[in-house]
């Protein structure tokens, strides 16, 4: 066998070996989920379920995570809309627009982005608070629905690569601004405004610190909160807690089947540019 084929192989393996220590845990949360908890005590860790039970997500739903479940998706899908809505304009005017101090302006709001979360979490809280916000729904999502300077630099970037001919054109034809964004960038900008979106939606339904701190109770408790009280009632019941984790984790598995090759044109974009 040549070198070549050796480091093929080779790459291969690595490659494989990390998909495996990818999958597996959501491969053995999935088993666990659908094990009874007689078979899970006394049986192998791997070993297939049987029979196979749907008792524990009817258990975990009863629970209060069908609200959580519920809750966790009206307030992603409000982060995820209001971030795009704000964010398409805002790159659009730095990439496009020329006004005074545009650069710097660019760069300082970028530079939020190194500020920790936890530096923020203290002054949203008391400013909520102040408002008499917390535990409401507007506590969950305004911190959060205006748009992220990953956003706005990535579509930037992206809007930078747009030929001019093409806004040139849409201008002779009598389009102003809004027309250029709405019929010019987004249409061409589908696949990094769908990795955006992929990108939000799991950032938000992974949300766990700031909905912990701005609600209390489960009226407006989101997933991620409910997994950990349930963990911590039913410490012992693990098939419990692991059907709470496959009701968490399955909707952003499908989400990225869906959205996959939207987000693999997107990388290769990045990486051509």
């Amino acid at each position: 066998m040549s070198s070549d084929h050796l480091r093929s192989a080779a790459a291969y393996a690595v490659l494989l070996a990390g998909a495996v220590l990818t999958v597996a845990p959501l491969m053995l949360s999935a088993l666990t989920a659908v094990t009874t908890p007689g078979q899970f005590a006394t049986g192998l860790p791997l070993a297939l379920p049987h029979p196979v039970t749907a008792d524990n997500f009817r258990i975990a739903l009863d629970h209060g995570l069908g609200r959580a479940v519920l809750v966790t998706a009206l307030m992603t899908v409000f982060v995820t809309g209001g971030q795009l809505i704000t964010s398409v304009p805002a790159a659009y005017a730095f990439a496009r627009t020329e006004f005074p101090g545009r650069e710097a302006l660019f760069w300082v709001y970028l530079g939020t982005m190194m500020v920790p979360p936890m530096v923020t979490l203290i002054p949203l809280y008391l400013m909520f608070a102040k408002l008499g916000w917390l535990n409401t729904f507007w506590a969950l999502v305004l911190p959060f629905v205006f748009g992220s300077p990953y956003a706005i630099f990535l579509l930037r970037q992206y809007f930078r690569a747009i030929p001019e001919e093409l806004i040139g054109a849409a201008r002779l034809d009598g389009a102003n601004t809004l027309d250029v964004i709405v019929h010019v960038m987004v249409p061409m900008s589908r696949p990094v405004l769908a990795t955006l979106t992929l990108i939000t939606i799991v950032s938000q339904w992974n949300n766990f610190m700031w909905p912990l701190v701005a609600s209390s109770g489960e009226r407006w408790q989101v997933l991620t909160v409910a997994t950990a009280n349930l963990q911590t009632r039913y410490n012992a019941q693990w098939t419990l807690v692991m059907a709470a984790t496959t009701l968490a984790i399955a909707p952003l598995v499908l989400l990225f089947v869906i959205f996959q090759k939207q987000v693999l044109r997107s990388i290769a974009w990045t990486g051509m540019k």
